[in-house]
């Protein structure tokens, strides 16, 4: 990717305390942009050249797999202010790191961060082992002003979504087999009614099926973007 302008699609939000600029990266990795300051979800350096990006004041990782705790990446965007936010999973990796445990929340650089669960009910790597075993994964809840972000990171429609409140824009992963059908997306989705939702780390699944899904559902605003 050197040498080449990268275009990422983005879109932006009014707080009430300012514009929240979200960048659309790719795959499980997204950028957020509020009151000066950046915070990377996931980044990974096979979907971005984060030589080219801003670098972050908070890093937030979901869990230890390598499309989503990417040290080269890493090194790309961080700084000696830097804050991570991480799981036990990957704190062994990176000293220094904030590790947050399903159910906490804490404040890093002002900005309010809630950890949920994240994990696989259905799809397993073998018999009884799932590719994403509960109570090692976090989804964030991010507010930024008077609006809440919630990225699940790598999971299913779990029964902890049923308890998410006042959710403005929401990230659901489908990338099959690891994550969420299209089905199981939108029995989420209803869950805990995000106002916008957007599908991402998609790969292979086609969006337009969540689309369809919950076009009866006017409460719900699902917008799709480059997200595989």
């Amino acid at each position: 990717m050197g040498g080449t302008v990268q275009q990422f699609e983005s879109d932006s939000f009014d707080t009430g305390s300012g514009a929240l600029g979200i960048t659309f990266i790719g795959h499980g990795s997204l950028m957020f942009a509020f009151e000066g300051k950046i915070v990377h979800v996931d980044p990974y350096s096979r979907i971005g050249d984060y030589t080219s990006l801003p670098k972050a004041d908070l890093v937030l990782i979901t869990h230890e797999h390598q499309d989503h705790f990417d040290a080269d990446a890493l090194d790309l965007v961080r700084t000696p202010s830097t804050a991570l936010v991480v799981t036990q999973t990957v704190a062994g990796r990176l000293p220094g790191a904030t590790v947050m445990h399903n159910g906490e929340k804490i404040s890093v650089q002002g900005i309010t961060l809630e950890a949920v669960p994240a994990y696989n009910l259905v799809h397993m790597r073998s018999e009884g082992v799932a590719f994403h075993p509960k109570g090692t994964g976090n989804g964030y809840v991010v507010t930024f002003g008077g609006k809440r972000v919630y990225v699940a990171g790598d999971t299913e429609n779990i029964p902890e979504m049923k308890e998410l409140q006042a959710i403005d824009i929401a990230f659901l992963p489908m990338n099959l087999p690891y994550t969420m059908t299209p089905e199981m997306a939108a029995d989420a989705a209803r869950s805990f009614q995000p106002k916008i939702l957007y599908p991402y780390h998609f790969g292979e699944t086609d969006p337009s099926k969540l689309v369809d899904l919950l076009k009866n559902d006017r409460g719900i605003e699902v917008r799709i973007r480059k997200m595989k």
